[in-house]
């Protein structure tokens, strides 16, 4: 099992019972991703954790696939939905790279304090574009430590390396929208909240006309 699924699964029922930071730009975000979803989308969420953002956009969309790699993860976002008796919403244990394999495509893509976890955020960028249909959106929100904290790294790979933190890629906003572009995205909204100086939320979309569906279920 890779390290970084061990450390989820050890932390995953203390990250379910860690209250949100910041409340007003949690909602800030919600209200923001939410003026992109509508009801005939095929939305996709990598590495949604326990589950809390998905379960307040799912309602908004047809259908809303969640998956994260660590299983404890999913187990208890799997409870919290059958609580919240969302049925357009499913849990799954897989990676991105996975889901790119298997060649289905989406309105939206959700990459939620996720992208600076990765070994090579770059290559998710590109399978997020190909993932998305035409016209479809790729809502990040990442952590842009080399911006705001770069003496922190030493401390990162120390801590890594005592198993009480996962691994953690030092990224810069500009790094960050370079790669977006890179891949051929076209960067909608930008923001950093005043509370999180290090958070990069981003609103990009991948050119072309979305189609949009006969069926729509409310």
């Amino acid at each position: 099992m890779d390290s970084s699924v061990r450390f989820w699964n050890r932390n995953a029922e203390r990250y379910a019972r860690r209250p949100i930071a910041d409340q007003g730009a949690y909602a800030k975000k919600i209200a923001l991703t939410q003026q992109y979803l509508s009801a005939d989308m095929e939305v996709l969420e990598f590495g949604c954790g326990t589950g809390g953002t998905a379960l307040q956009h799912a309602p908004k969309v047809r259908h809303y696939l969640a998956t994260d790699v660590s299983d404890r993860m999913i187990e208890i976002a799997g409870r919290r939905s059958a609580e919240a008796a969302i049925a357009n919403v499913d849990f799954r244990v897989a990676s991105l790279d996975e889901l790119y394999r298997q060649q289905q495509r989406f309105d939206a893509v959700l990459g939620l304090s996720i992208l600076h976890l990765l070994r090579d955020p770059d290559a998710a960028i590109r399978q997020v574009f190909s993932l998305l249909k035409p016209g479809g959106v790729f809502i990040s929100n990442t952590v842009c430590l080399r911006d705001t904290y770069p003496f922190l790294k030493p401390v990162a790979v120390l801590a890594r390396l005592l198993r009480i933190a996962p691994f953690v890629k030092f990224l810069s906003r500009t790094e960050l929208e370079a790669s977006l572009e890179g891949a051929g995205f076209e960067i909608q909204h930008r923001w950093v909240p005043k509370t999180s100086k290090e958070v990069y939320f981003l609103i990009a979309t991948k050119p072309g006309r979305r189609q949009q569906s006969d069926q729509v279920e409310g």
